[in-house]
């Protein structure tokens, strides 16, 4: 239900023209897509069903693809779009995804110190799939800010 929320609340800000990071799937497949990642959370580790605590290779596999395709991303649309959406635009979204990929690694490396734990296994998902659902691979449109 938080990852519908944190949705909800994204596309509140969008309405005001405060804020506009929509990932680039929404526009491709279209917003019920959205509705897919609360599901695709559940079902990428049911082992939070049963209160596991070791988190999955797979998910440690998912956050290093995907941090190497964002890079990739921004390294891809950096020149086009700071010209188009101007750089205070592409620094916020550049700076949320660096602070998001951030906390990401460092849940990573902190589940892998010392003894596993639930509460880390569903911070660590939780985390990883709100990036991925709301901020990686964002839409590179405008405007951002009206001053």
């Amino acid at each position: 239900m938080s990852l519908w929320v944190l949705a909800r609340l994204l596309f509140a800000a969008e309405k005001q023209e405060a804020l506009y990071i929509v990932p680039v799937y929404v526009f491709i497949i279209g917003r019920w897509a959205l509705a897919a990642f609360p599901l695709l959370f559940f079902v990428w580790n049911p082992g939070l069903f049963q209160g596991h605590a070791p988190v999955p290779k797979r998910s440690h596999a998912l956050l290093v693809v995907t941090t190497l395709l964002t890079a990739v991303w921004f390294i891809y649309w950096w020149r086009k779009e700071v010209a188009a959406e101007g750089p205070k635009y592409i620094y916020l979204v550049c700076a949320v995804n660096v602070l998001w990929i951030g906390s990401l690694w460092t849940l990573f490396a902190q589940s892998h110190k010392g003894e596993p734990s639930f509460k880390m296994n569903l911070l660590f998902h939780w985390m990883l799939f709100a990036w991925l659902y709301l901020f990686a691979f964002p839409t590179f449109i405008g405007p951002l800010f009206r001053s």
